[in-house]
């Protein structure tokens, strides 16, 4: 009786610890992530601001995404490339664009409509595309 508890004791142990471990990695997938961290009125332009962290591993030599700004009724304003340049691996790094004749108060959302560049190792890559993170910190919506 004693070893078929300690046998189903083991066999729970040795389930549930392999459980814990596909959890934790199915979690951690490398990813790249942009954040719209803060806009602001500048002469006749909104200066977005965009916090980036590479968690992918990879060091990207130069990063360039399709974005797309949309009014607050939902209107496409404009569709713009946005150079990212180089995004170190495991360093985070801030990033400006100016929308000229955009006012600030007239933006509703963004889009990262996909990665226009992504070069890895001085080859195109798929990193800032399969693993994009995208969020916002203010009230403007990052989609992506």
């Amino acid at each position: 009786m004693f070893f078929r508890v300690l046998t189903i004791a083991a066999l729970l142990f040795e389930v549930g610890s392999t459980s814990a471990l596909a959890q934790s990695t199915e979690g951690s997938t490398p990813r790249l992530s942009l954040e719209l961290n803060n806009i602001q009125d500048v002469g006749e332009s909104c200066r977005l601001t965009f916090l980036t962290r590479n968690e992918t591993e990879e060091a990207i030599e130069q990063a360039v995404f399709e974005t797309v700004i949309f009014d607050t009724s939902g209107g496409v304003m404009s569709l713009s490339l946005f150079d990212f340049r180089d995004l170190p691996s495991g360093l985070p790094r801030v990033r400006q664009f100016d929308l000229p004749g955009v006012a600030c108060d007239t933006l509703g959302q963004a889009l990262i409509n996909g990665a226009s560049t992504c070069v890895v190792n001085g080859t195109e890559s798929r990193v800032c595309s399969d693993g994009l993170s995208v969020s916002s910190r203010i009230s403007v919506e990052l989609l992506g």
